[in-house]
Formats: C-alpha cells, sequence, structure tokens
C-alpha cells in the first residue's frame, strides 16, 4: 500500500468544489484486446481534454510526462491537458480497457487556472495518476452501459450516457476520499481494504503480510480473530460476490472471461469455490439470476439479498430501492407506490416469476391478485424470526444451500465478534433505544437488537421484558425505565428537529441521569442512517457497525 506523499492536499479541500464543476464525456472508447492479438496502443501524443482509463482486465503500460506506470487490471488512470501521455494494453477479454476524454467547466464557464489548479489537487490525490477501484465488476459494468448509450442514435439515450458518466465519476471520486480514510485504519482493516483492491492480481500471505507489517503468522492470526475467516477466505469471498455481480447483469458472459476477471487463473478451481460459498454452481446461479422476483414489503429485501437476489421490484418510499443502484449498480429495480392497486397495476406490467410478501401487509384482495400473478412466498411475523424467514423463502425458491451458506457464515462472523468484545461489555447491561420524533423506541430481540442479545449474547436490564411489549413509550412514561439498571446503552437518533428534541430532553430528564450508562459516559450513538429492519441482511450490516463502534472499546 502506498502512503501518502509529503505536501499532498487534503481531499476534501478540492472535492468540496466538485459541485461546482460539470464534467462533459467527449469521446468514449472500449478497446477490443486479447491475449492473442498485438493489443491496443495508444499513440504518444498531448492531451488536449481530461483522460480517464479504465483497466477492466489484462496488463499494460502508461507514461506521463515521461513517468512509467505498470497499468493494473481493476484502477482508474487519469491525465490532465498538455500532458505527454502514451500506452499501450493487453487485455483477457473483448473489453479489457475502457478509455474516456472528457472536458470540465465552471458553472457554465470556460476553465481558467483557478479550476485547473482544482483539477490538480484532485489528480493530485492519485498515486502516479492510479486511482485503485472497490468494486471493479460494477465499474466495468457501468462502463458497458455508458458505452452502448454513447453510441446510440438516440439523443436521449447520448444524454443519459452523459448522467452514467457522472455516476462513474462520483465513484472514482469516492474511491479516492476511501484510500485517504484508510490511514486511520487499523492495519488487519487496511489489507483488507488492499485485498478488495487487488483482487484480480496474486496476492499471497506474504503480500498481505507486508502491506500490514507484520509477520505472516501474525498477521493470519490478527486477520481471523478480527473477520472470523482466514485472508485466503476473505479474498475468495469477495473475488466471488465479484462474479455474481458480472453474473448478475451479463448472461452472455463465459465462465472463463468471468473467473479472469475476478482473479482466478484456473476455471475448474473457481467452479468449486463458486459453489462452496454461493451454496450452488455457477451455471444455476447464472439461471437463477434470471428470474424476476419481487418484493411486495420492505421486510422481503433484506431475506431475498442474503439469498443473493435483488428483486426486480422494491416499494419506492424505501431506502433500499437507492441501494441497489449504489451497491449492486443495477437499474433494473422497478420503484412500486405505495397504493395496493398502483402497485398492482405495476407487478401486472412486470408478471414477475415469483413474489414475496408478508401476510400482515396486506388486504385479503392485495393476496388473491398476487396469487393470479406469480406464485407467491407468504411470511409472517406470527411464524417466527429473521432466520425463519431466510429458511422459508429459500426453500419456496429452491435455493436451500445458498441460505444454510449464508447462515453458517453469519454465525462464524458473529462468534469472532463476540470474542473480540471486552469482558466489561460482556459484563455489562445493555439498553437499546431508537428515538423517532417523540416515540422513544426500546428494542427487543424481535427487533434488530437480536444482533446484541441473541447473537452476540449481551445481557439486557432485569426486568425489561414488561418495556419491550410495548409499541414506544413517551416522555411521559419514563418511569418505565426507573427501575432499570441499565451499565450501557445505545442510542438512535433520528435527524430530524423533532428526534433531536426528543432525545434531548431524555438525557436532561433526572431518570436517565440516574442511571449507569449516564454517570460513567457509557452511551454509544448510532448513525441514524443505519437500517433496522429485522432481516437477515441487515442483521449482517449491523455486525458490522458493531465491529467499528466497539472495537478495543472498554
Amino acid at each position: 500500500m502506498q502512503n501518502k506523499r509529503a505536501g499532498q492536499v487534503s481531499p476534501l479541500s478540492s472535492f468540496d468544489v466538485l459541485d461546482k464543476l460539470h464534467f462533459s464525456l467527449i469521446e468514449f472508447q472500449a478497446a477490443s484486446t486479447s491475449q492473442s492479438e498485438p493489443g491496443w496502443r495508444l499513440g504518444k501524443h498531448f492531451l488536449e481534454s481530461y483522460l480517464l482509463l479504465f483497466a477492466a482486465s489484462g496488463e499494460g503500460w502508461l507514461t506521463v510526462d515521461g513517468q512509467f506506470i505498470e497499468l493494473r487490471s481493476g484502477a482508474f488512470y487519469i491525465g490532465l491537458p498538455g500532458q505527454l501521455v502514451e500506452a499501450v494494453f493487453h487485455g483477457k477479454d473483448k473489453r479489457g480497457l475502457y478509455l474516456m476524454k472528457f472536458s470540465v467547466t465552471f458553472d457554465g464557464e470556460m476553465i481558467d487556472t483557478s479550476v485547473q489548479d482544482m483539477m490538480k489537487q484532485i489528480y493530485m490525490q492519485s498515486n502516479n495518476s492510479e486511482i485503485s477501484c472497490s468494486s471493479p465488476a460494477a465499474v466495468r459494468l457501468l462502463c458497458q452501459d455508458i458505452e452502448e448509450l454513447n453510441r446510440s442514435a438516440e439523443g436521449l439515450k447520448r444524454y443519459y450516457g452523459q448522467i452514467r458518466f457522472q455516476e462513474l465519476l462520483y465513484l472514482m471520486f469516492s474511491d479516492m476520499l476511501h484510500v485517504e480514510t484508510q490511514e486511520t485504519l487499523l492495519p488487519v482493516e487496511q489489507v483488507k481494504h488492499y485485498i478488495e483492491q487487488h483482487h484480480m492480481e496474486k496476492i499471497t500471505i506474504q503480500d498481505m503480510a507486508e502491506a500490514a507489517r507484520m509477520s505472516s503468522r501474525h498477521f493470519m492470526r490478527l486477520f481471523k480473530k478480527r473477520y472470523g475467516c482466514s485472508a485466503v477466505d476473505y479474498l475468495t469471498i469477495y473475488r466471488i460476490k465479484q462474479a455474481q455481480i458480472m453474473m448478475r447483469n451479463d448472461h452472455s458472459l463465459r465462465l472463463k472471461e468471468i473467473a479472469t476477471c475476478v482473479g482466478f487463473t484456473d476455471e475448474m478451481y473457481f467452479r468449486r469455490k463458486f459453489k462452496q460459498i454461493s451454496g450452488l454452481p455457477p451455471a444455476a446461479f447464472i439461471r437463477n439470476s434470471k428470474q424476476r422476483i419481487a418484493a411486495v414489503h420492505p421486510l422481503a429485501i433484506g431475506t431475498l439479498l442474503a439469498l443473493q437476489v435483488i428483486p426486480c421490484a422494491a416499494g419506492a418510499n424505501h431506502p433500499w430501492t437507492a441501494y441497489y443502484r449504489r451497491k449492486y449498480e443495477t437499474d433494473k429495480v422497478t420503484p412500486l407506490v405505495d397504493t395496493e392497486d398502483g402497485a398492482l397495476q405495476q407487478l401486472e406490467a412486470i408478471r414477475p416469476d415469483y413474489i414475496i410478501a408478508f401476510r400482515e401487509e396486506m388486504s385479503h384482495n392485495m393476496m388473491q391478485h398476487l396469487s393470479s400473478l406469480a406464485p407467491v412466498c407468504v411470511l409472517s411475523h406470527a411464524d417466527g424470526n429473521w432466520r425463519h424467514h431466510l429458511i422459508t423463502a429459500a426453500e419456496c425458491l429452491n435455493r436451500s444451500a445458498a441460505a444454510e451458506v449464508w447462515l453458517q457464515r453469519y454465525e462464524q462472523k458473529a462468534a469472532a465478534l463476540r470474542s473480540q468484545l471486552s469482558e466489561q461489555i460482556l459484563k455489562d447491561t445493555l439498553l437499546i433505544i431508537s428515538i423517532q420524533e417523540a416515540c422513544i423506541h426500546v428494542m427487543g430481540p424481535r427487533t434488530i437488537a437480536s444482533v446484541f442479545y441473541t447473537d452476540l449474547q449481551l445481557l439486557a436490564p432485569e426486568g425489561i421484558e414488561h418495556v419491550w411489549q410495548k409499541h414506544h413509550l413517551q416522555m411521559s412514561d419514563l418511569s418505565d425505565l426507573a427501575h432499570l439498571s441499565i451499565d450501557r446503552a445505545l442510542v438512535i437518533v433520528g435527524e430530524d428537529a423533532a428526534s433531536r428534541q426528543t432525545w434531548l430532553e431524555l438525557s436532561d430528564s433526572e431518570i436517565w441521569q440516574s442511571t449507569k450508562a449516564a454517570q460513567q459516559g457509557s452511551i454509544s450513538m448510532m448513525h441514524p442512517g443505519v437500517l433496522l429492519e429485522d432481516t437477515a441482511f441487515t442483521h449482517d450490516l449491523m455486525l458490522d457497525e458493531v465491529l467499528n463502534m466497539w472495537h478495543h472499546r472498554p
């Protein structure tokens, strides 16, 4: 991993002006190369515009003002107007390299010296013009979309191609900022990101240990303690996840091509590992990814994601809809409207192969109409917890093996996290509350709080069961908390003014101030953007939050 260069400016100082800059795609090329062909070459010339290269798969070199740079799969490379550049690239498949030339203006004006300085500052954030990509498979698919849209004869599609190009730049700038924040991470955390950025290359334990600046044996022990699996297993799992992204979005790719793009040199080994990690062989995964499965209730979404399913339709007013596009780079999710009649009309047009629904959230009329459209997997709050919902949905969709693999990995992750918590945290009682406007929700084991009380086996205050039975508390109900022995508290406060005011009143109250948690400052705040639904996928996300929040905390 590269160290920050002396005198390098803070990324925030230059990235804060991005909303004032306007980026316009001028030229887009997808270099058709393969190992058996001479390769693609960019002749030596001075750049008249900004240049962006994305190396999807393959190898080559680039010179910028005489400086030699080895091109690496899964990385961006940038060039500035006036620089002398030359490049040679040999791809591993028909779309190994993407070249983009673009212009930059400032609020509609032509670029002046100050804007050029801003772009140079951004350029300096990269390491020798190279920017590691956190999700090469997703960026590759995005580049394919831009290429297709840019070649269209329809002006509206070319306009959409410009919008998708802005998304590509956003991902690149986000990755640049992400690298900057890594300097505050622990060595094993840095290596985790190193694995994600270099997964397309050959990486050995020795490479990882050197990146962490420790011996191989010490690194392997710390990594497994931190993440519940070996670094080699994490690398393999990450590669398979990248392969899954490619399979979901491009069914024309050959398995050998996919395996090579994500870092496997042996196709048979790739097939074996894919089945081991996904719970089904690659061909079955591709076949299943063609199925159109609709989630007509938010709880169904987190269940499907754990089964490696991207729903073809989901609620428009739910944050998951935006999450798909950000995480999986797909525009194939239809946002369903709130009304039953409107959602039914949309589903009739989509014609899904399966529908996942919750009995308590639908009218009898809705259930009848859904059954006429496709087979419906009906889940129920009364039937059990999120594990039961996952297993039930998996049985309906013939994905029981995938559910079994996911649950096994989740249990290992939870056990690894519990082993890292301090003895004091394990001994203390914990109160978890979520505040939305005037409502104080004391969260119990039938909510996302089961991560703490069930999976991590933390202690709840004695006698809290009657509080859990209530839907929520008001400030006038604080006497319900008076008799509880609260050693620690985890608080999630909504971002609106009403929620912050409720928290202010609660934290200033005599009852709250009398708790051990308040007196000893053992109160942790969690970002309100964390999804709190009681599903398999959100439980996995919550484990990551706990790891970041309480690791090495007394």
